[in-house]
């Protein structure tokens, strides 16, 4: 080792924080928080059950600084502390509703950063780029030590629809204050699907991570209330994507997106000539995934449902 090789190691260092924006990354994505704070929000968002030692293990951040650091992001409302289940004597770290949505405007904002690094590339100095990001990290010891869980969409098997019932319903009572009227009206809909399907113009799929259950969506004809041969034969020609949902320790990871893309694909070759679909503004999240799959909202209308003040939202898909 040289110093003049310690010395391009550097140089990089500084020319790769000052592309990225990692001194004022605030101004530079255009939010009121830092990278540390960005970065504490994104571990929180997409773990599972996390707790605050896990928090100053992983980025290896000072307990005070990082306890100050969660203090201002409960007194803002985007966090909660309670005691951990898996030991009394640690503190569990959740999202709010608010935290949630200012997290995936930071994600959708640094996805945004990234992509616009990489179309001033053509493609193959782009291909440059990624493989050596991926020898660097090889290098200097970031290799995954287990292979990324492999992600499957499969039709449902016994006792997962009664799981789609039983985490949308705690799901959004947790992330949205829904109450029991949710969950009466996502059991109807999937009774009325496992009664009525019929495989050429509906589906579900069950998203699973690593074998894992982790999301979940279905496509259907608007109007399965009635029968097939209740229509006189007549093809229906809009469906309607019903029920998505991704585990919170899933969110990030494409899951997602890989529903809605199932769903729409689903939907062209059965031959709708409109995909709809009705959701609340609160799930801004979802809204996104939408909007990238090309779906345009069509009406907005105030109303008290599931023990909230909302907004619907009525959406539409041409085929």
């Amino acid at each position: 080792m040289t110093g003049r090789e310690v010395q391009q190691v550097r140089s990089f260092n500084r020319f790769y924080t000052n592309l990225i924006g990692a001194l004022d990354y605030g101004r530079h994505l255009y939010t009121p928080y830092t990278l540390t704070e960005a970065r504490v929000l994104y571990e929180i968002s997409h773990g599972h059950r996390v707790d605050a030692a896990d928090l100053r293990s992983s980025l290896s951040l000072d307990a005070g600084y990082l306890s100050r650091l969660l203090t201002r992001f409960e007194e803002g409302g985007l966090i909660t502390r309670g005691p951990s289940e898996r030991d009394g004597r640690r503190q569990r770290i959740t999202l709010t509703e608010h935290g949630r949505a200012t997290a995936d405007l930071l994600e959708e904002r640094s996805r945004d950063s990234a992509g616009t690094l990489l179309k001033r590339l053509p493609g193959p100095d782009r291909s440059r780029l990624l493989e050596s990001m991926t020898a660097i990290r090889e290098l200097l010891g970031d290799t995954p030590k287990h292979p990324a869980p492999v992600l499957r969409l499969r039709d449902p098997e016994p006792g997962d629809l009664g799981w789609m019932v039983q985490r949308n319903a705690v799901l959004y009572a947790r992330e949205y204050g829904f109450d029991l009227s949710y969950e009466a009206l996502v059991a109807r809909i999937v009774a009325e699907y496992a009664e009525r399907h019929a495989p050429l113009w509906d589906r579900t799929w069950i998203a699973e991570l690593g074998g894992e259950r982790v999301g979940a969506v279905m496509c259907v004809r608007d109007g399965i209330e009635a029968l097939p041969q209740e229509t006189g034969g007549t093809p229906p020609s809009t469906a309607r994507l019903r029920l998505l949902l991704v585990e919170p320790e899933a969110r990030g990871r494409g899951v997602g997106q890989a529903l809605v893309s199932a769903c729409v694909g689903f939907a062209r070759e059965a031959g709708y000539r409109e995909l709809v679909l009705w959701t609340n503004s609160v799930l801004s999240a979802a809204r996104v995934l939408y909007e990238r799959a090309g779906f345009e909202l069509t009406a907005e209308k105030p109303h008290h449902s599931f023990g909230r003040e909302l907004v619907g939202q009525d959406w539409r898909l041409p085929l």
